[in-house]
């Protein structure tokens, strides 16, 4: 009886794993680890719709904002591998971490916890202030936070975050001093340059292009090496003299044991979702052209992306 017992148990296990290999059989949870309006949540939606569609199941988007993009991106990293809870998140995946060695603290993950599926856009972030602001050109703003230096304020995502480390880089490159001021995600910290709390801020194009079409705000510079199509008018700093870059990425993430089965089956889907039509009207609409790599062209992306992220930060130093 026991003999027949146990294989009746092990049928029912080789059953359900049979079953379980049907990936994906119920919703799927996306992590955007910042609050609504900010790029990474401005990309995810379109992509989350366009993968819902495609793979037949619901794909929601959360976010999960805090620490600059730590809390939520910590919370995928211990979420149960079965590809059921996913990321989509920006180069500042790598800032994070390196954050946390410099300050002298354990860091809340590692990049190691999570597999790259997609790399969906990677814009330059665009130095953007009001438009009533007294400056209009970016050697303006630099020479007046020179006569002033601590006086003029720029806001951010969080500290080491994808806001404020090209900021960083800039003071750093041009020998300046400002005033940083960070906010719970990238949503925040537009709303408090448009309602005059802040001076300037670096971002992605997609969280501010609405703001600049509109006359709220004015574009003094980006950090990329060639034009960003959406604003073809707008200068690098490269060509206003200052050498420095700075790339805003976005990907999807899953946890690292996720089965390899499902790591294929998203690669595919993104890949459907990255060349349909409606999903890049969408997401160049916002401000963000895809610019698409799969699993394998992007971990080797982020890995050399990686190594020059990591040495901004501890250029940075430890902040108290």
């Amino acid at each position: 009886m026991r003999k027949q017992i146990a294989f009746f148990l092990c049928s029912m296990l080789i059953g359900l794993g049979v079953a379980h290999a049907d990936y994906p059989e119920r919703s799927i949870r996306l992590i955007v680890p910042f609050p609504p309006g900010g790029v990474a949540d401005t990309v995810a939606r379109p992509i989350a719709e366009g993968l819902s569609k495609d793979l037949g199941v619901s794909v929601i988007v959360e976010n999960r904002g805090g620490a600059g993009g730590a809390v939520g991106t910590s919370e995928v990293s211990r979420a149960r591998p079965d590809g059921y809870t996913l990321l989509f998140m920006l180069s500042s995946i790598s800032i994070l971490p390196e954050a946390d060695i410099v300050l002298e603290r354990d860091p809340s993950y590692r990049i190691e916890d999570f597999t790259p599926i997609a790399r969906v856009t990677a814009d330059p972030t665009v130095l953007v202030v009001r438009a009533d602001a007294p400056w209009n050109s970016v050697e303006e703003f630099l020479q007046d936070a020179k006569n002033r230096p601590g006086e003029i304020t720029y806001g951010s995502s969080g500290i080491y975050g994808s806001m404020h480390v090209p900021m960083a880089m800039l003071q750093k490159e041009a020998d300046v001093d400002l005033l940083h001021v960070p906010y719970t995600g990238a949503g925040p910290a537009v709303l408090a340059l448009m309602s005059g709390e802040g001076d300037a801020l670096s971002s992605g194009p997609s969280s501010i292009l609405p703001q600049i079409k509109n006359g709220d705000f004015k574009a003094l510079a980006h950090w990329g090496d060639k034009p960003i199509a959406a604003l073809p008018e707008v200068k690098s700093l490269k060509d206003e003299g200052h050498d420095v870059k700075f790339v805003q990425w976005s990907g999807l993430f899953a946890p690292s044991k996720v089965d390899a089965d499902a790591i294929e089956t998203l690669r595919a889907s993104m890949a459907r979702v990255a060349a349909d039509e409606l999903t890049n009207q969408r997401i160049e609409a916002a401000g963000s052209p895809i610019e698409y790599m799969d699993a394998d062209e992007f971990q080797v992306y982020w890995d050399a992306d990686d190594i020059v992220l990591r040495q901004a930060v501890q250029d940075i130093g430890k902040i108290d």
